[in-house]
């Protein structure tokens, strides 16, 4: 495996609610959220890095970070 891609996020199915919180990741419902918080970097930059991150509970208890990319409106899953 090259260094660097270990953390690399992955595109992931999420279905949302009317706020935009997600609700099921895959077919897995969401049992809680935990913790909610957005990124902003780089905004002196030519691409600015903007990201709505999750800390999620599933219904099989399994802990998660999905984040959702506001530009595209793409969910990618990340871990730590």
């Amino acid at each position: 495996m090259r260094p660097g891609r270990i953390y690399r996020p992955r595109p992931v199915p999420v279905r949302v609610d009317a706020d935009g919180r997600p609700r099921a990741v895959g077919r897995l419902g969401v049992a809680s959220i935990r913790e909610e918080w957005l990124v902003e970097d780089g905004w002196w930059t030519r691409r600015p890095l903007r990201r709505r991150y999750f800390e999620l509970v599933l219904e099989n208890g399994s802990d998660t970070v999905v984040f959702c990319d506001p530009g595209s409106g793409r969910w990618f899953k990340q871990r730590a």
